[in-house]
């Protein structure tokens, strides 16, 4: 019997599976792999699109035993791919060393957000992935894989992975010694000032995340991270803008205990780079959302162009976000090779409003190259996307080395594999 239906966070996707598995041991998980003959990751279910959907059985990694071991040099930590960053940050906490990024939902599962090219924001910082040292997965024939960054070329390609070459239980991160953080928000920054000041705004601090309604020329907040160490008091106007002096969400009227502390109160950095707090479900799921990375060279270009559109994306658009995440050297990463900016868009959950809107965000975009992220809505053409990913190649060959016989393949990632 199928099981009953199953969606993601969103509700937007139901997942068409004829079965879900969730083993409760490396054993379990590596012989329901080899006796499967075709299989699908799924994490914490947070991509609005059918990447981690299948016509055939869904395996989950939650139910594996949760572990973070920090190495005695307190340079790396070895984690269980199924848990949530929110908690293996706390666990890191305990041991005295903190990851370098997080994203705005600290509830996201490890694999899932590094197979999809998830990221937080920073000039300087990678996306999540980037912290990762070696990946321990269960390739198709149910062997026990281990690529590492400093030995295996593969590993470039086995990290932001869509799902493609195996489950993966076991990741190993890069820490560092804990530090803290603060956080103050600015209400009303002038378009101009973000036109003609980017780089200054998004380098004035460690994280910087710029929300907008396109509902006016001002982009409606800046939210700026300071890691203590660098800390520099706030100019009350900042280009223009002004220094909040209450608590914001980035939604308006949505209840700001759900955010992370603002007012520049300092705190553990896990509890400062993400926007919502893990004890808090961030919204009820009534959302979707696209997002596009393009170099960051054209940032203001690009912020320009869509401007031209405000009129049509405001009206079904929950909130946007602009961000910056430095390049790294996964080939199905968004920001491979390429310091990027990305335009993130939560719209309202209504698929037929927000199709053509997409869309029209995608043509104003298209000069400029734009990489969408994986996990999120879009329509840009399989054959257009793969342009943009010098690596496809490499990566093609990884998979069908790995999965000969397509076992972690479905219809999402098949236009892209060949």
């Amino acid at each position: 019997m199928p099981p009953a239906a199953l969606t993601n966070w969103s509700g937007n996707i139901a997942f068409a599976m004829t079965q879900r598995l969730t083993p409760a041991s490396i054993d379990e998980l590596r012989s329901a792999v080899a006796s499967t003959s075709r299989i699908r990751p799924v994490g914490t279910a947070h991509s609005f699109n059918h990447i981690a959907d299948t016509d055939a059985t869904q395996l989950s990694v939650a139910a594996l035993p949760s572990s973070v071991v920090v190495a005695d040099d307190a340079k790396t930590a070895r984690v269980s791919a199924g848990m949530r960053y929110g908690d293996v940050a706390s666990r890191l906490l305990e041991h005295g060393v903190a990851l370098h990024n997080l994203g705005s939902l600290p509830h996201i599962s490890i694999a899932g957000s590094c197979a999809t090219g998830t990221h937080g924001s920073g000039a300087g910082n990678r996306g999540l992935a980037g912290a990762v040292r070696a990946v321990e997965f269960v390739s198709a024939n149910g062997d026990l894989v281990t690529l590492t960054r400093d030995v295996d070329e593969d590993f470039y390609g086995a990290v932001v992975a869509l799902g493609c070459i195996g489950v993966v239980t076991t990741i190993s991160l890069d820490v560092q010694p804990a530090f803290e953080m603060r956080q103050f928000v600015f209400d009303a920054m002038p378009a101009d000032s973000v036109l003609h000041h980017f780089d200054e705004i998004v380098e004035t601090a460690y994280s910087v995340s710029l929300f907008t309604t396109w509902r006016t020329r001002d982009v409606d907040q800046v939210w700026v991270k300071q890691r203590m160490s660098e800390a520099a008091e706030p100019d009350p106007h900042w280009l223009g803008a002004r220094l909040a002096d209450s608590a914001r969400h980035p939604l308006a009227g949505m209840p700001v205990e759900n955010c992370t502390q603002q007012l520049g109160v300092p705190g553990p950095s896990h509890e400062r780079l993400p926007h919502f707090r893990l004890e808090f479900t961030p919204s009820a799921g009534e959302e979707l959302q696209s997002e596009y990375l393009v170099s960051r060279e054209f940032a203001a270009e690009a912020f320009e162009s869509l401007a031209t559109i405000a009129d049509q994306i405001a009206p079904v658009l929950q909130v946007s976000e602009i961000r910056t995440i430095a390049a790294d050297d996964f080939w199905m990463s968004p920001s491979f090779g390429r310091d990027s900016v990305a335009f993130h868009f939560t719209w309202v959950k209504d698929d037929g409003a927000v199709r053509p809107v997409m869309a029209a965000v995608e043509q104003r975009l298209a000069p400029f190259e734009p990489r969408p992220h994986w996990g999120k809505l879009f329509s840009v053409e399989p054959a257009t996307v793969a342009l943009r990913y010098p690596k496809l190649a490499s990566f093609r060959d990884l998979v069908r080395r790995y999965d000969p016989d397509g076992k972690f393949r479905n219809k999402f990632v098949d236009p892209y594999l060949g």
